[in-house]
């Protein structure tokens, strides 16, 4: 565990205070653009779960080292729910999620990670960072920000990541757990070991962005938006989503700082590019693969490529201590609460209530 003054320090900047950063909870008024509370629109739940739904209008808070933007549903005096994206994807892949949360009296907040949407960099100078502290470091400056003290955290793929990550460094600040695919805190040392042939084919994509053609394809928004559509289809097969569906969220990825972000993010992980040095310390922590002690439901996809065989959880059981349940959902793929927003939302339901 680790304490909140000293792990939020590791954000602070240049130029940059904050709420997170001087120990203060208030919001900042005049970062914060109080538009009026987003309402999520569209059709119910069909095959093509989310194929029209959005959120609008968006909000925006200085928090931390960004100025991020997000989505907001749900009583303002109802318990947190923070809800986390990956990549590529965004925060629309809970567009069907939120409201069902919000209708059950949850205050659902769902925002852009860095590099993402509408989310930005308060400083020029600050190092366009992905790796997994500094993103968990956004999400409790944010919280932080927003007067939340305590929230229900879910999420998948860097949001599983993201989630996981700060039940394990600090629970204090997680009432409860929902990560897809289960414990994927990296270690880097870890990292360097081979894998089996079918899983490091899994991953192609994280070591296409390691060269200098990946980073090509990447600031070529074509071709960037081609990949991601190619692997939506790859780790998804079951989901049919719209053109419509797929747009929504590539507009998310011509953020100024998405492809520096998601570079790194991908190549830090492969030992290919330096973290900084202020966040030394917590990646020391999850390198020891601390175990998460509050209450976890594990969801993962029985059509998803990164379950781990035989898809009942077992390679990680270990790293959850407290109250915990495994889900599998059949014939749905990595992008699970867009795929199957009511089992993902039972699950943030039922988390919450342990």
């Amino acid at each position: 565990m680790t304490s909140t003054n000293i792990f939020t320090k590791a954000q602070e900047g240049t130029g940059v205070t904050t709420a997170a950063t001087t120990g203060a909870r208030a919001p900042n008024v005049s970062a914060a653009r109080q538009d009026p509370a987003p309402v999520a629109t569209g059709t119910p739940h069909t095959a093509a779960a989310g194929a029209h739904a959005s959120f609008a209008p968006l909000k925006q808070i200085e928090a931390g080292l960004l100025d991020v933007g997000y989505a907001e549903l749900g009583p303002a005096d109802g318990p947190a729910v923070v809800l986390l994206h990956g990549w590529p994807y965004d925060i629309h892949s809970f567009a069907d999620v939120a409201p069902r949360l919000a209708a059950e009296g949850h205050r659902v907040i769902v925002p852009y990670l860095r590099g993402f949407g509408t989310t930005r960099f308060r400083s020029d100078q600050t190092f366009r960072n992905g790796q997994q502290a500094a993103v968990a470091l956004d999400v409790i400056a944010l919280m932080d920000a927003l007067r939340i003290d305590k929230a229900v955290l879910a999420g998948f793929d860097w949001g599983a990541r993201t989630a996981t990550v700060i039940a394990a460094l600090w629970p204090e600040r997680c009432q409860a757990l929902v990560p897809v695919s289960g414990y994927r805190v990296t270690d880097l040392r870890d990292n360097l070991r081979p894998k089996p042939p079918e899983t490091e084919r899994n991953w192609w994509y994280m070591f296409y962005f390691g060269t200098e053609r990946g980073r090509n394809t990447m600031e070529d928004r074509t071709r960037r938006n081609d990949l991601a559509r190619y692997l939506w289809h790859l780790v998804s097969p079951t989901w049919d989503f719209d053109d419509t569906t797929f747009e929504r969220t590539a507009a998310a990825f011509d953020n100024p700082d998405h492809v520096a972000v998601v570079l790194h993010y991908y190549r830090w992980r492969l030992s290919l590019a330096d973290g900084e040095r202020r966040y030394d310390r917590y990646e020391e922590l999850l390198a020891a693969r601390p175990v998460v002690t509050v209450p976890t439901i594990v969801l993962d996809g029985g059509s998803d490529p990164f379950t781990d065989p035989p898809g009942d959880g077992s390679a990680w059981r270990d790293r959850f201590t407290g109250e915990y349940d495994h889900r599998l959902l059949k014939d749905v793929g990595h992008n699970l609460p867009q795929e199957a927003p009511s089992a993902f939302a039972q699950a943030v339901i039922d988390a919450g209530r342990r």
